[in-house]
């Protein structure tokens, strides 16, 4: 019988923001993502301070946990944006990525490279990325996947059954109260219209006491102790738990929670606590696919994410802006792919990452300050303007280049 666990996954990504890209620029200028003067919008400075709160020093504590603790494990999906920059400003923070895979306790999870919504819009171009990305990952880190979770964990059963076309024996979603009814998210699943791949689901009230509610001064468990954490994930469990899947942004982690808050020190002894119990263990992603057989079935006909407060799509694509500056960028898929100028073609991928639609969101109330957070823009208005200022040059460079071969 297998030991009750924890599956963390945590996600790793860096967009490539597009900068104050004017009509002016279009025509003239085609760097669209420039490290110009505004910092909230200079791609380099946004990942050299990132990488020094979050990323070098939550690697250094993975590695002491993975080295003091045989029975700690974890799981990232790490996209190719993030490693394009990461390459270029700090390969030391690859090179610490890698020790951690090596260990051979870290597990990469399969992804879009560019972190896109290419799915619901070009099979095709969806996956090209994916493979994209299993190829990046071979290459730097010298492993393969065999679990997939598709950007902002948006999942649907048409996912689940390509997916498992694909060859994935696992696929990650939001463990949301509408898509599993009276069951919980802490066992493994198999997906409606599917017959092997396995189906793991946050448990999100336990992700995002960590991921947003740590450090706010006015939730009634704050501050959060590790011990209380301890407790909330036995109870949840209870008896007859099998997983408890604690999915949350990488960035969670110095960034989000910054080090003053004492999100290092309840991590760490979080991790002593749970292992300390000679009946808990942690599982990489395949790892808990293998050790469990599905409870039940899980039937998602429309698709959910891991969100704002709906779990839907409508923080990339609710309003008008989002859909109009999606349908123009994917309406030069064909013509931008058979160029073959592989340069035009970057830029084309690189302004589908799903960051730029988010951007664009305009609603407000209970998500209205997340999306602020996020953004680097004054407004989604002006999100909107630059991007699709960028998309006008890349049709104009598209144009150019079929008129000249």
């Amino acid at each position: 019988m297998s030991k009750r666990g924890i599956v963390l996954y945590l996600h790793v990504h860096q967009p490539w923001r597009v900068r104050d890209y004017t009509v002016f620029d279009t025509g003239v200028d085609h760097d669209y993502f420039g490290n110009g003067s505004e910092p909230h919008r200079n791609n380099r400075e946004i990942f050299l301070k990132v990488a020094d709160k979050s990323y070098r020093p939550m690697n250094a504590l993975l590695q002491n946990m993975l080295d003091a603790h045989p029975e700690f494990k974890v799981s990232l999906s790490i996209t190719g944006t993030f490693l394009e920059q990461a390459e270029a400003w700090a390969p030391d923070v690859i090179d610490s990525f890698r020790k951690l895979v090596q260990t051979g306790r870290v597990e990469i999870v399969s992804e879009t490279y560019y972190h896109s919504l290419a799915f619901f819009y070009s099979r095709s171009e969806f996956e090209h990325q994916v493979e994209a990305h299993r190829k990046k990952i071979r290459e730097l880190f010298g492993v393969e996947t065999s679990v997939f979770r598709n950007t902002e964990l948006a999942y649907n059963n048409e996912l689940a059954k390509w997916a498992e076309d694909y060859g994935f024996k696992g696929i990650l979603s939001e463990g949301w109260d509408p898509i599993l009814g009276w069951r919980s998210p802490n066992y493994v699943y198999r997906p409606a219209t599917t017959e092997r791949i396995k189906l793991l689901m946050k448990n999100y009230r336990l992700s995002d006491d960590v991921a947003f509610r740590f450090s706010n001064r006015e939730w009634e468990a704050y501050p959060l102790k590790a011990d209380t954490y301890d407790d909330w994930v036995n109870s949840a469990l209870g008896p007859e738990g099998e997983v408890v899947n604690l999915f949350m942004d990488y960035e969670t982690f110095g960034e989000h929670q910054w080090a003053e808050t004492g999100i290092f020190d309840f991590f760490g002894d979080f991790v002593k606590r749970w292992i300390a119990n000679p009946a808990n263990t942690f599982y990489t992603t395949s790892e808990a696919c293998d050790a469990f057989e599905p409870a039940d079935t899980v039937d998602c006909h429309q698709t959910v994410t891991w969100a704002d407060t709906e779990r839907d799509l409508t923080a990339w694509l609710g309003n008008a802006m989002q859909h109009e500056a999606m349908r123009h960028l994917y309406d030069l898929e064909s013509d931008v792919l058979r160029s073959n100028d592989e340069g035009l073609i970057a830029d084309w991928r690189r302004l589908t990452t799903s960051d730029h639609a988010y951007y664009m969101c305009t609603k407000w109330f209970r998500d209205g300050d997340v999306h602020a957070y996020f953004s680097p823009y004054d407004s989604p208005y002006d999100a909107f303007l630059y991007f699709m200022n960028a998309v006008r040059d890349v049709r104009y460079r598209t144009i150019q280049h079929h008129q000249e071969n």
